[in-house]
């Protein structure tokens, strides 16, 4: 199984032996493996650097510290100053006692490019584990330190992490048994919009085979609004908006002055769409890391010798509404203007109101606003990669469910516990409304085997998308099924539309 080395739980990498922990059921998590270099001190700001190597074996049993930033997860490590070796990868993987190598599933967490971490619980990859699939997961940097604009130096940081992950992956990943040939990178919402992005990169070519995208988020700035938004945190920081000026803050002070210009966007907003989605970090189509973006690039087949599998759930922004983080609109004229704000055309508003014609305003928009950001945008990804001679699948999620306290809605996030067979890890319950039934442990295990399959043949199950018809995979309980995009009025409502990716 390549240049593996099992002794107990240590493996030999590049930079030297890690040990790793085991669990009962014989999967072993080598988690906080650094990748590269503390990006910081001299460092700040700058590409990825090669980490020091080290000659005892290396305890990696705990996951490494996360990224400056100034969320709090449910059952997640929180950032602290002086946190400074941030960029490390883990690895679950099952101890195989033959055969060859394993396919590798690299995982990218989302957060709007401003918190998260590997460390959150339903990403945890030991039920993938023991479904075949070698696990690897990535902190990379966030928030300012990964996707502000800093004068004189490169943008799109975090997606430069990302980059040097899989470099480490395929330099390494064989002696934990997984084949570097085989890797599908995954990720869902701003890691979905990273592993788009990825596809669109020179300096991630070659460093993949497959992709699977969950919610990827219409949302790029451009260098313009990019700066924009640093001057505004700068001056919050009291620093000049110069690399010498925001070298000088530190990190704990452009995560305060960042979450305060994010604070002020419903009021002050530096493109239209933050009064109502206030991120003020996005991939920044730079011409240079991201050429141009993602849409494009697949359009033009950029990646057409990469499988695709996208997924999208049904109602993404409820859940977004539900954590606050999206404006409220309630009346036909502020729903008039969110439009008018996102330069959507005119004619969806009248027209998601004669599909639900008795529906809230707020469900309206709900609706418009997930599919405009999140849904629409990951149908036509998978249409366009097809069109442009890749294989693509697309799939979407629709499981609902009664609980006490009302219905379990298939929003943003839902998803994932599923995907990763993590239904009862910390915070799931909130994600996917409820503790979970039969039913749901059945759809998680089909969830968890498409992936699994995909990522080992390029082949979840079900038809792919082609040229002349888009078929979709409902992910639903009791049972999934398949339908045809052709025949969806909603889809029909944005024929046609054009995606003006840089409109943030």
């Amino acid at each position: 199984m390549g240049d593996k080395s099992w002794a107990g739980s240590v493996f030999r990498t590049t930079s030297g032996r890690v040990c790793g922990r085991r669990s009962v059921d014989g999967v072993i998590a080598v988690l906080g493996i650094p990748y590269a270099a503390a990006p910081f001190g001299p460092n700040r700001f700058r590409q990825p650097q090669p980490v020091v190597g080290w000659s005892a074996s290396r305890d990696c049993t705990g996951f490494g510290p996360i990224a400056p930033q100034s969320a709090e997860l449910p059952g997640s490590p929180v950032w602290r100053p002086g946190d400074e070796d941030i960029l490390t990868a883990n690895v679950w993987v099952q101890k195989q006692l033959g055969g060859g190598p394993l396919p590798v599933l690299f995982w990218i967490h989302g957060g709007a490019y401003t918190f998260g971490s590997s460390a959150q619980p339903d990403f945890d990859g030991t039920a993938l584990a023991r479904a075949g699939v070698v696990v690897v997961s990535c902190n990379y940097r966030v928030g300012f330190e990964g996707f502000g604009h800093v004068p004189g130096f490169p943008d799109n940081r975090g997606l430069l992490d990302q980059v040097a992950a899989l470099r480490w992956v395929r330099e390494n990943i064989a002696a934990f048994g997984g084949d570097p040939d085989n890797v599908t990178v995954a990720g869902h919402s701003a890691g979905a919009g990273s592993v788009a992005c990825l596809m669109a990169m020179e300096q991630a070519r070659g460093l993949f085979r497959r992709a699977i995208t969950h919610s990827v988020p219409n949302a790029f700035f451009t260098v313009e609004v990019a700066a924009a938004i640093a001057s505004r945190i700068a001056a919050e920081a009291g620093v000049a908006p110069t690399g010498d000026g925001l070298l000088s803050a530190s990190p704990q002070e452009l995560v305060t002055a960042s979450d305060k210009v994010a604070g002020q966007c419903a009021d002050d907003p530096v493109t239209a769409i933050q009064a109502y989605d206030p991120v003020v970090f996005q991939p920044v189509v730079d011409g240079d890391v991201l050429p141009v973006d993602p849409l494009c690039a697949l359009a033009a087949g950029a990646s057409r010798d990469v499988d695709l599998l996208v997924c999208h759930a049904l109602e993404e922004c409820w859940f977004l509404y539900e954590i606050g983080g999206v404006r409220e609109v309630t009346s036909e004229p502020e729903l008039v203007d969110f439009a008018k704000a996102l330069r959507l055309p005119a004619r969806l508003v009248p027209g998601y109101r004669a599909l639900t014609p008795d529906a809230p305003v707020l469900d309206r928009y709900l609706a418009l606003f997930g599919d405009a950001t999140f849904g629409e945008y990951s149908s036509v990804l998978a249409e366009y990669h097809a069109r442009a001679g890749g294989r693509a699948y697309l799939s979407r999620f629709a499981r609902r469910r009664a609980t006490p306290g009302g219905e379990a809605r298939p929003w943003h996030t839902a998803d994932i516990p599923f995907a990763f067979g993590n239904l009862d890890a910390d915070g799931a319950a909130f994600l996917i409304g409820g503790i979970p039934d039969e039913q749901d442990r059945a759809l998680s295990q089909r969830m968890l085997r498409a992936w699994a399959d995909f990522a080992a043949c390029g082949d979840p199950g079900w038809p792919s998308v082609t040229a002349d018809a888009t078929t979709v995979k409902v992910w639903a309980v009791p049972d999934d099924y398949l339908a045809d995009d052709g025949t969806s009025d909603v889809r029909a409502l944005w024929r046609g539309v054009p995606f003006d990716l840089l409109r943030r």
